[in-house]
């Protein structure tokens, strides 16, 4: 029987040689051949009928997780800008709400039309300053240009209005033919002959 001793030479496996270059080629269709294997099982573990398919479901996804994340960005780009046009629109009101105070303060320091405008282009108050240094603003600004506030105070004289008359009392009217009340009534029926003739 042959190959039942230890000894026996033809238990020895075939000395083969090969070159390089087929040893690389039998282990790349090797491998080739495994990695298909492989797959078809992962294909065939996963429930479909062939690789195109699972690639198409993959791809597909994908895309939807792409498109969650676009959509979910663009709400957040929407958010952030709604926040941002909010803070302006607060910030554009807390402004005119300032200007409108600072404007209340110099008119009733005596600034007005187009004086106020000038005197409010003046002030030298930070923005964010309280009403107390926007009044001593206001008054330094009184001191340094007094010709842009009215001189309502009582050390200045006011002048009278033509005629003699206070400033706040409207001028007489002029006195021409004054006739006595009805007198329009009688002529009228004079001259139609509903009366007689005046004297």
């Amino acid at each position: 029987m042959l190959g039942a001793s230890a000894e026996d030479p033809s238990n020895e496996e075939p000395q083969v040689s090969l070159s390089q270059k087929q040893l690389s080629a039998l282990m790349a269709r090797e491998k080739d051949q495994g990695g298909r294997a492989a797959v078809r099982g992962v294909v065939d573990k996963l429930g479909f009928p062939n690789l195109g398919e699972l690639e198409e479901f993959v791809r597909a996804q994908r895309q939807a997780v792409e498109q969650q994340l676009s959509e979910s960005q663009r709400r957040e780009q929407e958010l952030s800008a709604r926040e941002q046009s909010l803070a302006a629109r607060e910030m554009a009101a807390a402004a005119r709400e300032r200007e409108t105070a600072r404007r209340a303060l110099l008119a009733g320091v005596g600034a007005t039309g187009a004086d106020l405008d000038d005197a409010l282009a003046l002030l030298r108050v930070d923005e964010d300053a309280d009403e107390a240094a926007v009044r001593e603003a206001a008054e330094a600004l009184k001191g340094r240009r007094p010709e842009l506030f009215s001189t309502a105070s009582g050390s200045e004289k006011v002048l009278a209005a033509p005629g003699g008359a206070p400033a706040s009392v409207p001028p007489p009217r002029p006195t021409g033919n004054r006739s006595q009340p009805g007198a329009a009534g009688l002529e009228m029926a004079r001259r139609r002959g509903l009366l007689p003739p005046a004297p």
